[in-house]
């Protein structure tokens, strides 16, 4: 079984896209106050800024420890969502649709395929480009991560009514929205100064 760690280069170019994560070794069940120093913000313990950054802590240990029972990495599942559902693709189409960079796809491709579950081979147009596709072990293994993220859901949804939820997704798309071009601006991806206002 693989560590519970993370693929860290494909969480942070790929946040915005989905959650990934940070942190390493064997972890638990996380629970309110579970999540390490970080949870400590001191005066600012009901600040926005510190509970979004408990609870996407939070979410990153316990999907490193669902995924590393199926021997994933956080990040992992989402190309393999993605190959899942578009079928073989070459490096760089799968890259923009996970919404990571092509090095980061390279990384995480390597170790998939040593996982034994992706699989690589030239395009028959142009060999210089590798069309990835999924293994039978590859494809055995989807109901696995439909499993982990269905006891993420839950998990994360505990305690919630189902109006609750649906307004808490609403909440996020929005907090989503909102962060996701300035982690762009940062990322050099677009020209917009940081802070500055984006119509639409």
């Amino acid at each position: 079984m693989a560590e519970p760690l993370i693929d860290e280069e494909l969480d942070v170019t790929g946040e915005c896209a989905a959650a990934g994560g940070a942190g390493g070794g064997e972890v638990g069940e996380v629970t309110a106050g579970s999540c390490g120093v970080a949870t400590a913000c001191g005066d600012y313990d009901g600040d926005l800024n510190c509970l979004m950054a408990n609870a996407t802590r939070g979410h990153r240990v316990l999907l490193a420890s669902l995924l590393g029972e199926i021997d994933l990495y956080p990040g992992q599942e989402r190309v393999m969502g993605a190959l899942w559902d578009n079928g073989p693709q070459s490096q760089n189409a799968l890259a923009k649709i996970v919404g990571i960079d092509v090095s980061t796809m390279t990384k995480t491709l390597q170790r998939l395929e040593r996982s034994g579950f992706v699989s690589r081979r030239p395009d028959m147009a142009n060999r210089r480009i590798s069309i990835v596709d999924v293994t039978p072990k590859g494809h055995a293994l989807r109901p696995e991560v439909d499993r982990v993220l269905t006891e993420m859901h839950r998990r994360m949804t505990q305690g919630l009514t189902a109006e609750q939820t649906e307004e808490l997704l609403t909440l996020l798309s929005v907090v989503r929205d909102n962060l996701c071009p300035e982690m762009r601006v940062v990322e050099g991806t677009e020209s917009h100064p940081i802070g500055v206002a984006h119509a639409g």
